[in-house]
């Protein structure tokens, strides 16, 4: 088979990149000798997607931040829905400031998914608004907000039943950033509407998808999954995927209180860490986390001693002897003004009732940490 006729046909139908044999540091690798034996409509993986759906195993490769941004271009040359698909334990950090650039005059949703991972004692009704006030604190005006768990059958098709109206005949472009579960609610997707299972490559890696994936609706428009969005501010950037598959909330979270007094400090594992510094006298603080995080609470004035001698065992993860190194922890003050939380982007928050506490949050270097009103 020749490159050309290969380059034109054949595409990793794990993750969208075009099959290549050149380069087995880039997206799309396949050794010559596997190629040689497909026919241009046979169904392939890459060697990346391959090895990640058998073995769990990741393969980094060449793509950078600008790639995944320059695929998304095309958005506004396009007559289409799109669909903002926002981590719902990771509001602040999985919505894209620019969607409005990249969407033009096309209509947007937004739809939040892992409500699966939240107490159930939130109401609907009060997330669909929390999430509305954000969106246009970002400037985007969404025309809807879904709440969906991906993992979920019922839930998907619910929510598709919803999309087929809000297209409008439309073809639909699924967006968002790395680790919201694009891939995961797009296999969803295919499952329900085919016998086939796992068609698109999902795991705990961000950035999993390289390239768009199109899949034919009944009337002639597609739904696209395009590349998650790699944000820099967000904790999954500087985990290995051991790492990140911890601090990733996988069954619904439990809340955890802490009676603290002035001067005590909780670690969330080794990546943040949360210092009560002045308020008024013992107060009861509410942490939403991961259920496998391990939460460890100590006197401020010992906190950083704890974390050299400790990273990485007691506080983890990170691991140790992490292949990614973690960045210092930075420490971000705060006094707060009404209950609010302090959010740690891609790992939680913690719930803050009086009003004149004052604070401080510590995180990896480049992490975003925020106040917000309170969620719950």
């Amino acid at each position: 088979m020749s490159d050309e006729i290969m380059n034109d046909q054949m595409v990793c139908i794990g993750c969208g990149a075009t099959i290549q044999h050149h380069s087995p540091d880039k997206a799309g690798f396949l050794p010559q000798s596997v190629i040689k034996k497909k026919e241009p409509t046979d169904d392939i993986y890459c060697k990346r997607c391959f090895r990640l759906r058998h073995y769990n195993e990741v393969q980094d490769v060449e793509l950078t931040d600008d790639d995944f941004l320059n695929m998304l271009q095309e958005l506004n040359k396009e007559d289409a829905l799109i669909v903002n698909l926002i981590d719902i334990f990771d509001l602040n950090g999985s919505i894209i400031p620019g969607i409005q650039r990249f969407a033009g005059q096309n209509p947007i949703i937004f739809v939040a998914n892992k409500v699966d991972l939240l107490p159930k004692s939130l109401k609907p009704a009060r997330l669909r608004q929390r999430i509305t006030e954000q969106a246009h604190n970002y400037g985007i005006r969404p025309q809807n907000v879904y709440l969906i768990s991906a993992l979920n059958k019922h839930s998907v098709e619910e929510f598709m039943e919803q999309l087929e109206k809000e297209r409008k005949g439309r073809s639909v472009y699924i967006v968002g950033t790395t680790n919201v579960g694009k891939s995961t609610l797009v296999n969803q997707i295919i499952n329900n509407a085919t016998e086939e299972e796992n068609t698109i490559t999902t795991s705990y890696f961000p950035g999993t998808t390289l390239g768009k994936i199109e899949i034919p609706l009944d009337d002639n428009h597609v739904l696209v999954d395009t590349p998650g969005i790699i944000q820099k501010t967000q904790m999954s950037y500087y985990l290995t995927p051991k790492e990140l598959k911890i601090a990733t909330p996988r069954k619904e979270v439990k809340p955890r209180a802490y009676q603290l007094n002035e001067g005590q400090t909780v670690f969330l594992g080794g990546l943040a860490r949360f210092d009560y510094i002045r308020g008024d006298g013992n107060q009861s603080f509410v942490f939403y986390a991961s259920n496998e995080i391990n939460l460890h609470r100590t006197k401020t004035e010992k906190a950083d001693e704890l974390y050299v001698n400790h990273v990485g065992e007691l506080l983890t993860p990170p691991l140790k002897n992490s292949p990614k190194p973690l960045p210092k922890l930075k420490r971000y003050e705060f006094t707060i003004k009404e209950p609010s939380d302090i959010v740690f982007s891609g790992l939680g928050w913690v719930a803050i009732d009086d009003p004149q506490t004052k604070i401080a949050g510590w995180v990896p270097e480049g992490v975003d940490v925020m106040i917000r009103k309170q969620l719950i």
